[in-house]
């Protein structure tokens, strides 16, 4: 542990050497958190690393070993199975707990939350854990929460088109290193016959993911359904943060060859009449979203906003109770990192006012 400032809240960051606990890190010095005392864990591979953060050096713990008393909140960035096992034991301790990974997410007691949609919902936080939504349902829902509360959100169809950086840094060198092979052995032989380059194996990504698209994210759902479980979590979660139990819902997730930035095609149908110019005269207003003519993932890479474009009646809804658009966020960033720290900024401001 080491103290940054007098006043403040104990924060740990949990998976801190990982890609987005990275992304975190950095983040939680832009938004200049009010850190007190900072620690940061990771697994027994990664303990004894050396992490500086303004000016200091911290060494990261692992987590097995770890003293976990004394922690406000904790940002969990290190997957499923060890969220399952250790969101728990920090909370147990005292520890607000804000989880990026899917573990938590569905629990009846876990909030899930969007810092710009349902911040309210944080109020109460009866197991002490904070679940963070999935990155494409994190792009859509403050835009869709803005249409929503004006126009009435009956379905959702949706088709992600979803950066390697999704699947990690093993995604992003699977990338690198097909596109790599494809540019030494001439990437045009693609144009004619996609066998012509001799790829790699893949490593992270299904198939080969350069100059692809790939229908397949996840794992199929033992329901019957043939959807995987990343198809899944858009319906399932925009119930649970929009407060819609009965919303209509359907995704089709696909990997694309970029690093990093997902991009979303929305079909949403409505209650109520909607032109394209109520739409963006909504959205301009709309906290955590901006309007562009052509969003696309490099224009989101490294920003915080959800960008709004290409809206449009959707001609295959009667009347004027449907609209189409795109939306394309950055998946490390608000998708992962900063919705996390704008939760535990709420937190902090909801719980421990007396101690900033």
């Amino acid at each position: 542990m080491v103290q940054i400032n007098d006043k403040g809240v104990n924060v740990a960051v949990l998976g801190a050497t990982g890609q987005v606990g990275m992304v975190m890190r950095r983040i939680l010095d832009e938004r200049n958190f009010p850190v007190k005392d900072l620690r940061f864990l990771a697994s027994a591979h990664s303990a004894g690393t050396v992490l500086n953060w303004r000016g200091h050096d911290i060494i990261v713990e692992d987590v097995a070993k770890a003293d976990l008393s004394g922690i406000d909140i904790a940002i969990f960035s290190a997957g499923g199975g060890t969220s399952k096992v250790w969101a728990p034991k920090f909370a147990e301790a005292g520890a607000y707990v804000i989880d990026n990974s899917s573990q938590w997410r569905m629990h009846d007691n876990v909030p899930l939350v969007v810092a710009e949609v349902n911040p309210e919902d944080l109020d109460d936080v009866p197991d002490r854990i904070i679940a963070n939504p999935n990155c494409t349902t994190m792009a859509c829902m403050p835009a869709m929460k803005a249409l929503s509360d004006e126009f009435g959100l009956k379905r959702l169809i949706v088709s992600s088109y979803q950066a390697v950086s999704g699947a990690g840094r093993a995604g992003v060198l699977q990338l690198m290193n097909e596109a790599k092979a494809a540019v030494e052995q001439g990437a045009d032989k693609l144009v004619f016959d996609g066998s012509a380059i001799d790829f790699p194996e893949p490593t992270k990504v299904v198939r080969t993911i350069a100059f692809n698209a790939v229908p397949f994210i996840g794992a199929i759902v033992d329901d019957g359904s043939e959807e995987t479980d990343e198809e899944q979590k858009l319906r399932n979660e925009s119930r649970k943060i929009l407060h819609l139990p009965d919303l209509k819902a359907s995704c089709t997730c696909v990997r694309i060859g970029v690093f990093t930035s997902h991009g979303m095609s929305v079909n949403a149908e409505f209650e109520k009449d909607v032109t394209p110019d109520q739409a963006r005269e909504v959205l301009a207003k709309a906290p955590g979203v901006e309007l562009n003519d052509i969003p696309t993932p490099q224009l989101a890479a490294g920003k915080d906003p959800s960008f709004v474009g290409r809206i449009r009646q959707d001609q295959a809804v009667d009347g004027k109770k449907g609209l189409s658009m795109f939306i394309t966020n950055d998946n490390l960033r608000k998708g992962a990192a900063l919705n996390a720290i704008e939760l535990a900024e709420i937190v902090a401001k909801k719980h421990f006012a007396d101690q900033l």
